[in-house]
């Protein structure tokens, strides 16, 4: 089945899908603006199996946009906005796209690999004139009746997400993967027509497009609001729009436990929040659970290589299974296997490797990295981790996020973890630099909650010895206004590793 069909088939016109700062949409509207994406795809002549790439906010145009590239059988390319003008020529040259899709305010800075090729936006640019408008698209009486079928294994997007030369990787994700996904994770969460989910994560990410394929899905609605700079609006919105759902990933609640009213206000209507994305400390999910008492917490694990989500903690086992991503999500099998690929024992390290429908097919135009990560039809995550008696995953790091210190390997994780324990402490990113004694040394970049009580290296230091060994104590503090994260908040630790260490600090 094709994705726009598997999420909008059925589903009533005067439905609200989606709600906006601007307006609200129907499920007629977004149906009626894919459609007609589609049939001028097709009316330009676009083949199956072309690209089509897509740059824009979350909204109506990216949906339908999304979609309509799907129904008529291309493949679409979905990248954040304002990226990087060497990435974006990068990307162009690796996927050789047909078609672009952009915000008019994006538009006007397209390198010359993607200017010159057909291009849709939301509104009129007359600017550029190979441009048309959407709204001109659904306006067109040249609508197709019959549109390409669509197999399991074609593809419906090109995901990219970091690679470990530094280059971006397309991960490529095919519609069946996006349909058994999408499937596993409305079962656990139990979603409904009656849900509303906050969606502040942007569509171009796996997190944020699984947010809304889950909620199209049952019919229910996903209200977007890109101000987290400013999480009192976004709370209040949460509030007048009745919503039913939060997602987010760690640097979300860390703002919203830390630099917000949240444990002071009353969300009635708020029945679950997940958090993926990376793991969040336990003393934050401790303090999450305080804040919303009424309200189920899902601590989930994923990655783009999984379509989105691999694994999820019923809330029920929060008190006693507290750090643990959980198990499997309903179809999906994970096991924690060591370096000969036997399973591990409880307090053995391993890494964690997926088996299920929603394992992509690998990396766009990248067959050595493929066949790394992806063997006999399982996914290699790079992620270690041990489990205990009951079978449930503890995730230790990423398989490349460890330092080796007096010649023992320690997590960055787990520092942090514990650095984030201090109270006055908002967001820390440990990474190594290289030392005469210990071989490699950690440096803890820290974010304050309150700047004008900012604790001194000496308190730090003074916490660290008092909660871990002497080798792994961070042999500086530098302190940040905010750490740099790319468009989905995930901290980008690369940036903080090329960045110079002050001597003091």
């Amino acid at each position: 089945m094709n994705v726009f069909d598997y999420l909008l088939a059925g589903k009533p016109d005067d439905a609200p899908a989606l709600l906006t700062l601007k307006r609200q949409h129907s499920y007629g509207e977004v149906r009626t603006n894919a459609a007609a994406v589609a049939s001028f795809l097709l009316n330009r002549g676009a083949s199956k199996g072309q690209r089509a790439i897509l740059i824009a906010d979350s909204g109506l145009f990216w949906v339908a946009a999304y979609l309509g590239i799907m129904r008529a059988g291309l493949v679409c390319v979905p990248l954040p906005p304002r990226l990087a003008t060497a990435e974006l020529d990068y990307i162009a040259g690796l996927t050789d796209p047909a078609f672009v899709f952009a915000e008019a305010r994006y538009a006007s800075a397209l390198p010359d690999k993607l200017s010159t090729l057909p291009l849709i936006c939301e509104d009129a640019y007359p600017a550029l004139p190979n441009a048309v408008s959407l709204a001109e698209l659904a306006q067109s009486a040249e609508q197709f009746e019959h549109f390409p079928e669509t197999g399991d294994d074609d593809l419906a997007a090109l995901m990219f997400t970091s690679g470990s030369t530094g280059r971006p990787r397309g991960v490529m994700v095919s519609h069946k993967n996006i349909i058994a996904n999408t499937n596993s994770i409305i079962d656990y969460l139990e979603l409904t027509r009656d849900d509303r989910i906050m969606a502040v994560l942007p569509f171009h990410y796996c997190f944020g497009a699984s947010l809304l394929h889950t909620h199209l899905r049952v019919g229910a609605s996903v209200v977007i609001d890109s101000r987290f700079m400013y999480p009192e609006r976004v709370l209040q919105r949460m509030q007048d729009t009745a919503c039913t759902g939060f997602a987010g990933v760690p640097s979300h609640f860390q703002i919203l436990l830390r630099k917000s009213n949240l444990a002071n206000m009353s969300f009635p209507h708020l029945r679950y929040v997940q958090q993926a994305g990376g793991q969040l400390a336990a003393a934050f999910i401790t303090e999450l659970r305080q804040a919303v008492p009424h309200t189920r917490v899902f601590v989930m694990y994923g990655q783009t290589e999984a379509t989105a989500r691999l694994s999820y903690l019923p809330p029920e086992f929060l008190d006693t299974k507290l750090s643990s991503v959980g198990m499997g999500i309903p179809g999906v099998k994970l096991s924690v296997l060591d370096e000969t690929g036997n399973f591990i024992l409880p307090g053995q390290t391993g890494e964690i490797v997926a088996e299920g429908d929603n394992v992509t097919l690998g990396y766009w135009d990248d067959p050595q990295e493929t066949a790394h990560h992806f063997r006999d039809g399982k996914l290699y995550t790079g992620d270690l981790a041990t489990v205990d008696e009951d079978g449930f995953i503890f995730i230790v790091d990423r398989a490349k996020d460890f330092l080796k210190c007096g010649g023992k390997r320690v997590s960055c994780r787990h520092l942090e973890n514990i650095l984030l324990e201090h109270a006055s402490l908002l967001e820390v990113a440990v990474v190594g630099i290289p030392d005469e004694v210990l071989g490699e040394a950690a440096v803890a970049y820290v974010v304050s909650r309150d700047p004008k009580a900012e604790p001194s290296s000496e308190q730090l230091t003074t916490f660290c010895k008092e909660r871990m060994p002497l080798p792994v104590v961070p042999k500086r503090f530098v302190v940040l206004t905010s750490l740099p994260k790319n468009s989905s908040g995930k901290v980008l630790k690369s940036l903080l590793k090329e960045a110079p260490v002050p001597v003091e600090g």
